[in-house]
């Protein structure tokens, strides 16, 4: 967002961290702390519950409450979160799609409370109150996996979300498109710009087809749509990304939309820096990489991100503690106000290296993007696996970069010795911890919740919500007219489930391409396999799992990708399994081996389940491996209960991972290793 175009000093962009854990309350703690050194915006992370619409007591929710973000049930917790926070005057950034209609319900029946209390009038701080829903639900099905509906119905969420605060809250940015997540799952430049602006079209299509806003008043729509932009280490090619998305924004809002105000047409993006990037190994170089991608968002000024968010360097080990996330502040503010940044005009302004870049960037965008367009939308391009399968095979291909060497990453794959690092002298405490008493507390809450509310009026609100939800009536208000009442988000995201129906997103592991390491390496591996199936009487068979709620498959793809150019037969049923349900999987195919994908922190509890299960199912030969971002600290648990391997990010070789399975499953039978 280009201003101002004169020789005065830039601005700061909105500075943000990314924060919630445990409790409404424990993070509003955290949110005082964060504003009062400085921070000038909040962006809330929900815990997996509450981003998929299940409340902490539901079988889905074990292990997962409180782990990666903050629970919000229903209005009481909005209102604990915010304690002492006027709403009015804040700048609000919350991470949530599927139930993105839910959460600003919430947070705009807090934020009138508050005006009430204050004596204010509630419709003037309504339309005061500023910040984003993320609200991007296509990107779900292909990276962060936490949908609930449907992609239509989903989309009718969106739409109806995105009409009713251009009139209502017209500060708000009601969607945030991310191609942030895109980059995650493997985007090459041109499919992170395609693919996200494919989303932005399906949008604006369906709030136009809508009928909700007049034409006269599309070009506020447009105004109001933001995105949340990756940044990676390559960080000339990232600033060029950005450029190009700018251009090809004011390009398609123009010649698409007929927006004729050039203000209206500014790319507004926040970025978070790539997490994807940050490592296990040598964290310490984590420090250098964020603030190396920080640069690739704020230096060109034509081009500059109006909110920041940067990781913490210990990321990659689990969650940031409060000194981590003030570093990661601390490292905006050190740019922001000591350097000369934001006294010039854009610096890359005629250079025509840079120029050279956003060209090739910007036609092979429009080609795809007219590719996605051509097969129905970025709807009907999820639908058949197109775009998922083209992010597995590009993050396969990137695999394959790193594994021979190809791409380098320092301390991963090169320069790997090192000394003690004393940033982890603390082992376990180097990192935040979630009390797993934090998850009965919360379910003790939502019952009590549930017995002290009007039940008639949430059972009616209910009913109104269900009904409207058949029609095509615009959800938003008595999906506020529910939080009011006090109804819970399981209950509001199941009576929409009972309309909507349930979805199970394509995997893309079919349609991947191999990639891999050598074929010397990946042809002594399959032998292997071969061998011992030929010893055990049948092709050698792998469940891989994604116990819970986490949704982040893009590790578990990879392992599925692999495993079957390695010679398994895989069985990948996607996210979102129970135990249970892994369980009577791999005993009803007669596998040979489970492989469990966890990151959310739920490892102590999910994957116990499992190898428990199995036990109780007569299945104890079958052998539990798991990867994931598991502590080293908790890996004597995991082991003591039954686990046969734990693999972690610093184990990046997959058809070495692939041999070391091979030898589990020849160790189980009592095979010559």
């Amino acid at each position: 967002m280009p201003y101002p175009t004169d020789r005065e000093s830039d601005r700061p962009w909105v500075m943000r961290t990314y924060a919630g854990h445990s409790s409404a309350a424990a993070s509003n703690a955290l949110y005082r702390r964060n504003l009062a050194k400085g921070q000038t915006g909040l962006s809330v992370a929900f815990d997996l519950p509450t981003q998929t619409g299940y409340d902490p007591d539901d079988e889905l929710a074990k292990g997962e409450v409180g782990k990666v973000g903050v629970p919000v049930s229903h209005i009481g917790d909005m209102r604990a979160l915010f304690d002492g926070i006027p709403l009015a005057d804040a700048n609000t950034s919350m991470t949530i799609n599927a139930p993105a209609m839910w959460l600003l319900a919430l947070y705009v029946a807090v934020a009138e409370e508050q005006a009430e209390e204050a004596g204010l009038d509630p419709t003037q701080v309504r339309a005061k109150l500023a910040g984003t829903t993320q609200n991007d639900i296509v990107k779900e099905y292909l990276s962060r996996g936490t949908y609930a509906f449907p992609p239509d119905p989903s989309l009718r969420l969106a739409t109806d979300l995105v009409t009713w605060t251009v009139t209502h809250v017209p500060r708000w940015n009601p969607i945030n498109i991310c191609p942030y997540h895109l980059q995650e799952a493997g985007a090459t430049p041109v499919q992170e710009i395609a693919y996200s602006l494919a989303t932005a079209i399906a949008v604006l299509d369906a709030v136009r087809d809508s009928g909700q806003v007049p034409p006269d008043e599309f070009g506020k729509v447009v105004a109001r749509i933001s995105f949340f932009v990756n940044a990676g280490l390559r960080f000339v090619e990232e600033m060029c990304k950005l450029r190009a998305f700018v251009a090809l924004w004011d390009e398609i809002t123009r010649d698409r939309y007929g927006v004729t105000d050039a203000k209206a047409r500014r790319f507004r993006y926040g970025v978070q820096v790539n997490s994807l990037g940050l490592t296990e190994a040598q964290p310490e170089n984590n420090v250098q990489r964020i603030v190396l991608e920080m640069l690739a968002v704020t230096l060109s000024r034509d081009a500059r991100a109006r909110s920041v968010q940067l990781p913490a360097w210990n990321e990659a080990l689990g969650l940031p503690r409060p000194w981590d996330q003030q570093w990661a502040l601390r490292m905006q503010q050190v740019l922001a106000f000591e350097t000369d940044l934001l006294e010039y005009e854009d610096i890359f302004d005629g250079s025509r290296v840079i120029e050279a870049k956003v060209d090739e960037l910007v036609t092979g965008s429009r080609a795809e993007i007219q590719k996605v367009l051509d097969m129905g939308g970025s709807v009907a391009a999820v639908e058949s696996g197109y775009m998922k399968g083209q992010l597995v095979s590009s993050l396969a291909d990137r695999r394959r970069q790193i594994e021979s060497g190809e791409f380098i990453v320092v301390g991963v794959n090169k320069f790997d010795t090192t000394e003690p690092s004393p940033l982890q002298a603390e082992g376990a405490k180097s990192i935040e911890t979630v009390d797993p008493a934090v998850e009965q507390a919360a379910i003790d809450a939502i019952r009590r919740w549930r017995e002290g509310r009007d039940q008639a009026a949430v059972e009616q609100a209910l009913v109104e919500l269900t009904n409207a939800a058949k029609t095509d009536a615009n959800l938003m208000e008595v999906t506020v007219a529910c939080a009011r009442v006090g109804v819970t988000t399981g209950e509001w995201a199941a009576a929409l489930r009972g309309v909507f129906g349930e979805y199970r997103a394509p995997t893309g592991v079919g349609m991947a391409s191999a990639g891999g390491e050598a074929a010397s390496e990946l042809k002594d591996v399959r032998e292997r396999v071969r061998a011992t199936g030929e010893e055990l009487g049948t092709r050698l068979r792998m469940l891989v799992g994604k116990p819970g709620l986490d949704g982040h498959s893009n590790g578990a793809e990879q392992v599925a990708v692999r495993a079957r150019d390695a010679g398994f037969e895989v069985i990948y049923q996607g996210i979102r399994l129970t135990p249970s349900q892994i369980v009577a999987a791999a005993v009803q195919e007669g596998v040979h081996v489970v492989g469990l994908s966890v990151l959310s922190g739920s490892h102590l509890e999910v994957v116990p389940a499992v190898v428990d299960g199995l036990r109780a199912a007569g299945a104890e030969d079958i052998p539990v491996i798991v990867g994931g971002i598991i502590p080293k600290e908790d890996e004597p648990a995991l082991y003591d209960r039954g686990v046969a391997a734990v693999f972690t990010p610093k184990d990046y070789a997959l058809t070495e991972i692939m041999d070391k399975i091979v030898t589990v499953i020849r160790k189980r039978h009592g095979l010559d290793q």
